[in-house]
């Protein structure tokens, strides 16, 4: 989940551990000054009566781990965000402090907060069916003399591949995320648990000396078969059984993640635990203007925005809120096809326009409240004393994503003096990235793009984008390798620009449509022109019909002597 998604948070549920009055009424009042949606439930009772899926909401504990750890049982399976407020003591998990609540509120409002992934475990047994975000642990039940012998047996097994004996106090299966518990105690690894999505098996005091730490994707299928009783606890103890000799234990990894949202307000992860544990083996000090930053290469996106010029800055902006409308419009796309929704399908590629709209808009008027913005979905802000413009697409391609088709994009714009100067275009099906700056290179995933150098028709592929009459198709299909019509205009163009198509044809244009991906086809080498070969000219808004015609450069004279010698513009 990207943390530019949470600016269109309008619900807040939050789970209230005993003690929390305070925490609560700030809470409370900050959410009643902003309009927002709160509900409260008890630590332990189920969300069912307050939760709305059609809203956008966050979820916030206020405890301790315990109570975060509650929250995840809860939140997780509804995919919600959770931020977690300790009002706790030795808290490792909710690390936003109650003083600083308001303020770490205000960068999830904003967007500027981060959302890690972290990998939950689940676990199957008899009398078992769990999930947990810490560790699943098998251990010798205690005899009723205590004199007696305090071992477990266990059979180890990954994807049926024999690992071999555990004779000891027992084992641990740790998520990242609880490898500082168990896991460290037993002189296992410490896991950095943000987007890590590994298990690891870690033996509890065991007898046998090469019995290791091993570490598994979450895919693998972990089976343990006891050898006698053993006791098996999730998450310490909130499912817990005791198991006979011979029962079998399943371990994977569970399907759906628990999305945490982390602040500028909260402690990195090697900081708290070097402060709460003592180790004193670092400066545990990091300034508040780097606790989200991140290297990222040419033309992606960081969090951290300062000192980077408008166009540099809106370039990380317009990522980051392509990237988070990808995500429900992906929800959404995999929902079209279902037979239970295809009497509504209208409906779902409505709400799909509205969601990645306000995501965007959000982002962008969060950022840049002086920027006028012009959104195909949304109100129209023409903005005349605004230096900038954002022209925004949330949705290129709705007839293909209709239809379960995944030729389908995000295009983002920046314009300034009336020239798009700053372009992203996000395919949310194949999460390809395709970014740009006028005059400074264009970029796929953070890798420079340009166009080919083919100067024969015969030789090159060409695609079309509207041809009402069939005209562009019949008379370049027989003097190409192929004419291809993919229905995403801003595709088009970046296929153009990564070298996919060695031209492109537009009858008529929109101006959301082909915004970014002007930028992008220009600053990877293609040339643009409009059926004359005259330079294409970037119009607002406009009624009347502008043909684009685009190529790699070398292949244009080609392509225009054809449409001279045979493509005109068809009767209306």
């Amino acid at each position: 989940m990207q943390g530019r998604r949470l600016a269109t948070t309008d619900e807040l549920i939050a789970i209230v551990s005993p003690d929390s009055e305070g925490p609560l009424e700030t809470l409370t009042e900050w959410a009643d000054e902003r309009g927002l949606g709160l509900s409260t439930v008890d630590v332990g009772d189920d969300i069912g009566g307050v939760y709305d899926e059609s809203r956008a909401t966050l979820g916030v504990t206020l405890g301790g781990d315990g109570t975060f750890l509650e929250g995840v049982k809860t939140f997780a399976p509804r995919e919600i965000p959770q931020l977690g407020v300790n009002t706790g003591t030795l808290a490792f998990l909710a690390r936003v402090e109650p003083e600083d609540l308001e303020d770490a509120l205000e960068e999830v409002l904003h967007g500027r907060a981060a959302v890690d992934s972290r990998q939950q475990v689940h676990v199957t047994a008899p009398g078992v069916d769990a999930t947990g975000i810490n560790d699943v642990m098998v251990q010798q039940v205690p005899p009723e003399n205590p004199i007696d012998r305090k071992v477990a047996r266990l059979d180890v097994y990954a994807d049926d591949e024999y690992i071999g004996e555990f004779e000891g106090t027992g084992l641990a299966v740790s998520t990242p995320t609880g490898s500082t518990g168990i896991s460290l105690s037993a002189n296992g690894p410490v896991h950095y648990p943000v987007n890590n999505h590994t298990l690891q098996i870690v033996p509890l005091h065991t007898h046998n000396l090469g019995v290791r730490p091993i570490v598994v994707s979450p895919e693998t299928e972990l089976r343990i078969i006891t050898r006698g009783q053993a006791s098996l606890l999730v998450d310490g103890g909130r499912a817990h059984t005791i198991l006979s000799e011979d029962d079998e234990i399943t371990v994977t990894g569970a399907d759906k993640r628990a999305h945490v949202v982390r602040t500028s307000y909260d402690d990195h992860f090697f900081t708290a635990i070097t402060k709460k544990l003592g180790w004193s083996l670092r400066d545990a000090t990091v300034p508040p203007e780097k606790r989200l930053e991140s290297p990222s290469p040419p033309g992606t996106a960081t969090t951290d925005c300062e000192g980077t010029d408008t166009v540099q800055r809106a370039l990380t902006v317009a990522t980051e809120a392509a990237k988070a409308a990808g995500e429900p419009l992906r929800e959404l796309h995999g929902q079209v096809e279902s037979i239970a929704v295809k009497s509504n399908k209208s409906d779902i590629v409505t709400e799909a326009d509205h969601q990645a709209d306000r995501i965007i808009t959000t982002a962008v008027g969060n950022e840049f409240p002086d920027h006028a913005i012009f959104s195909e979905e949304s109100t129209r802000q023409t903005g005349e004393n605004a230096d900038y413009l954002w022209v925004i697409d949330p949705l290129d391609g709705t007839g293909n994503f209709a239809h379960g088709n995944p030729n389908y994009s995000i295009s983002v714009a920046l314009i300034e003096d009336g020239e798009p100067v700053m372009g992203v275009v996000y395919v949310p099906e194949t999460d390809e990235l395709f970014t740009a700056i006028a005059g400074e290179g264009a970029w796929r995933d953070g890798d420079p793009i340009r166009t080919t150098d083919r100067d024969r028709l015969d030789e090159s592929m060409l695609i079309s984008g509207y041809d009402p009459d069939g005209s562009f198709l019949s008379h370049f299909y027989q003097e190409s390798r192929g004419v291809r019509r993919l229905g995403s205009a801003a595709l088009n163009l970046c296929y153009l620009a990564s070298g996919s198509a060695d031209a492109i044809w537009e009858h008529d244009t929109y101006s959301w449509d082909i915004a970014a991906g002007l930028v992008i086809a220009r600053a990877a080498g293609a040339t643009i022109t409009d059926e004359s070969g005259a330079p294409f000219e970037f119009v607002l808004d406009t009624d009347e019909r502008r043909a684009l015609l685009g190529s790699n450069g070398s292949l244009h004279p080609a392509l225009l002597e054809h449409v001279a010698d045979g493509l005109t513009t068809p009767a209306e």
